[in-house]
């Protein structure tokens, strides 16, 4: 996979991640050029297309299109359940995904997608195993999150020994 877009139906880039070194200039062209051609796009309509020398696959989810460039000897078949992969990763993190929990949990969005593909390779075919690596984060998160109050706390009383004892 040489790139995932998501975008909303109003053209807005909600995620991208490239795979192949770009410049941000040719980034910020194809991602305009790509989300006018698929949302040009009727609904009944396939969901490949020749772009360039890649296949384009895209897939829309509720408000949100899922949209991958591959190789032109790859598989489109296998890129569409890639898609949709994540999309069943998203919705069983967020419980029921929609476009603003990609919104304000970007960073989640882009973890989810790190642990499910690497290099633009399925790199876990198991959601069960992504979403338990998923929760390990979380809880390690909240773990560091808990000691930093505890440290803050602990410091705040530090400096207020320190006034009182002057």
């Amino acid at each position: 996979m040489q790139f995932m877009l998501l975008f909303s139906r109003q053209g807005k880039l909600r995620l991208q991640k490239w795979y192949v070194p770009l410049s941000d200039k040719e980034k910020k062209k194809i991602t305009r050029e790509l989300v006018q051609t698929v949302l040009a796009r009727k609904p009944k309509m396939c969901s490949f297309l020749e772009w360039r020398d890649l296949k384009i696959v895209y897939k829309r989810y509720a408000s949100l299109y899922f949209c991958c460039a591959i190789e032109d000897q790859d598989n489109e078949l296998i890129t569409l359940e890639i898609i949709h992969r994540y999309v069943e990763l998203l919705d069983k993190y967020f419980g029921s995904v929609c476009e603003l929990d990609i919104i304000f949990n970007f960073e989640k969005a882009y973890f989810i997608l790190d642990e499910f593909l690497l290099g633009g390779e399925a790199q876990e075919t198991s959601k069960k195993n992504v979403l338990k690596a998923i929760e390990q984060a979380d809880l390690l998160q909240e773990n560091i999150d808990f000691q930093m109050r505890l440290f803050a706390g602990t410091v705040g009383e530090v400096n207020i020994a320190v006034v009182v004892d002057q």
